[in-house]
């Protein structure tokens, strides 16, 4: 999924939806990451090259670089549905 460059993100992959979770993977486009708000346990590790890898549950959104919403709205068996939004 393409997102805007404000939000300091490239394009977020889906690398696998288990457990009721989706993690996603994207490259760095800023100097700065931050992600607060993962429902399901969520959490961030830093990639190698510039990159973020994440996992969020269905839940409320995260807040990615003060700048994006994203939500994992819902989580079937392979696929789920995304929504992202501007932050504030």
């Amino acid at each position: 999924m393409t997102v805007p460059a404000k939000y300091g993100l490239g394009p977020i992959k889906v690398a696998a939806i288990t457990g009721g979770k989706v993690e996603m993977t994207a490259p760095l486009t800023g100097s700065g990451y931050s992600v607060s708000g993962c429902s399901g346990g969520g959490g961030v590790s830093s990639q190698g090259g510039g990159g973020v890898n994440f996992n969020c549950g269905e839940g409320p959104a995260a807040t990615i670089n003060d700048a994006m919403k994203l939500k994992v709205a819902e989580v079937l068996d392979a696929s789920a549905v995304l929504r992202i939004e501007p932050a504030g």
